[in-house]
């Protein structure tokens, strides 16, 4: 059986590299275009109202249409027994994007400083943790870096690049353009906390339904997956195709080549994402269920090395850290390079899922000892890095919580927590997502530090 697991891991990782490729290349020609178009238009009506709604109607359309919110909310409706419903989990958090993606373009409108705006938000985050049971709070981090996923990225980034582009003064719209996606991110944080809140539930147990795909066929796995994976990449897409194709009869005054460019750009989206999701779901979530378990039974502190060396080696796989790093490099006119971002977002990301397996195998340790300081700290380092490196780490953080992290790493806890004597499947393996979104935040911050020493000592004037 280990055997066949292996073959469909390499085809996995195939399916994955020609669909991320496929994908990006379907970002580039249609879905940054449709953003950019939306941001400057909704910036030119120059209403706070129209501003509002727009953030509103875009922000619950996108999120509701994210693959990867889907993911995490039937792996949470399967793990918790139906206890916590998959539509509750998406409706609930789309709701948040949406209220978020409305005070993030009040933000950028008004140019007022993310360090102001991330202590207000983080602090209601903090005050309803209190009373927000430990199942929930990992769910509710999780779908905060599970929203900002493949396709709701590129989306929000090209948004926040048209509406801060209308701003005449460039420092103000470089840094402008960048943050949207960390205020984005809070939302569903919020959501999911008043969802524990409201429903009065504190104890929920998990199991994981441990269950291989019972084949020695190589290609069925995949084919299997293709036809859900088909129609949810076609869901996750058909808002967006709308929106546009109403936009261009109404107000968006688009040559026929420019109209077929992102078009072409929209079928290659969608390719790429089946192609993509196939891979990772039939090729990579097995194999990380089963290596999470088998690892844990032989040895439990090379678990903790193994979750390490595969953060920094799955970041570099998500789809939007490779939109998001291109973009900082040409906002930053090369200022900021990709690869140095790259470096800083691996050892981060690594970090947080060594400590995530450290916690679920350590049952002292909760997740909130982690966050609670983490974000403290996160909040804290943003009145002292330029305002730039503030909305880059911010982003950061919703960025590299994306598909690969939902499907394998999740995994990956699961099968440690459920290999793990005392462990809850729920409340341990959940969590790393937060994880992964947290550790950005500090990574990019403190390499900002570096940038405004260096700076300094330069005798160059600090960006942002």
């Amino acid at each position: 059986m280990e055997h066949h697991l292996l073959l469909r891991f390499l085809l996995g990782s195939f399916l994955i590299i020609i669909g991320l490729a496929i994908f990006l290349l379907g970002v580039d020609l249609g879905i940054t275009p449709i953003g950019a178009l939306l941001g400057e238009v909704v910036a030119k009506t120059n209403k706070l109202i129209i501003v509002i709604i727009a953030g509103l109607i875009l922000g619950f359309m996108i999120s509701i249409a994210e693959p990867d919110l889907h993911v995490l909310a039937a792996q949470v409706d399967a793990v918790s027994s139906g206890m916590i419903s998959k539509s509750s989990i998406v409706v609930n958090v789309s709701l948040g994007v949406a209220l978020m993606l409305a005070v993030g373009f009040i933000r950028t409108v008004y140019n007022l400083r993310l360090s102001k705006v991330f202590t207000l938000l983080y602090g209601i985050i903090f005050v309803l943790a209190l009373f927000t049971s430990p199942a929930y709070l990992a769910i509710a981090f999780d779908s905060s870096g599970a929203t900002t996923g493949a396709l709701t990225v590129p989306f929000i980034l090209a948004l926040a690049l048209g509406i801060a582009s209308l701003n005449k003064d460039s420092q103000i719209s470089e840094s402008g353009s960048f943050g949207l996606v960390g205020i984005v991110s809070t939302g569903p944080i919020i959501a999911v906390a008043l969802m524990s809140i409201f429903s009065k539930t504190d104890q929920i147990q998990g199991t994981l339904e441990y269950e291989l795909t019972q084949t020695t066929s190589l290609i069925a796995p995949f084919l299997v997956k293709i036809p859900p994976n088909a129609r949810d990449s076609f869901i996750s897409l058909l808002p967006l195709l709308l929106v546009f194709l109403f936009g261009k009869k109404k107000f968006l005054h688009l040559t026929k080549k420019a109209t077929n460019r992102i078009l072409k750009g929209m079928v290659y989206t969608f390719i790429g994402l089946i192609l993509f999701l196939s891979g990772v779901q039939a090729g990579f979530m097995d194999v990380g269920s089963l290596l999470g378990t088998q690892l844990t039974a032989i040895n439990r502190p090379l678990v903790v090395i193994i979750g390490f060396v595969l953060g920094l080696v799955t970041v570099l796989a998500e789809p939007a850290v490779y939109v998001l790093t291109t973009q900082i490099e040409d906002v930053t006119s090369g200022y900021v390079k990709r690869k140095v971002v790259l470096i800083a977002l691996s050892i981060g990301v690594g970090f947080a899922i060594g400590l995530s397996i450290l916690r679920i195998i350590t049952p002292s340790i909760q997740l909130w000892h982690y966050l609670l300081p983490g974000f403290l700290i996160a909040v804290a380092l943003t009145f002292f890095v330029p305002e730039l490196f503030v909305g880059i780490s911010f982003d950061a953080g919703g960025v590299a919580s994306g598909p690969m992290t939902a499907t394998f790493i999740l995994a990956f806890a699961q099968g440690v927590a459920e290999a793990t004597p005392g462990a809850n499947v729920l409340t341990d393996g959940f969590g790393v997502i937060a994880m992964v979104a947290l550790t950005p935040l500090i990574a990019l911050q403190l390499l900002g530090m570096i940038f405004k020493v260096k700076a300094k000592k330069g005798g160059v004037e600090s960006h942002g």
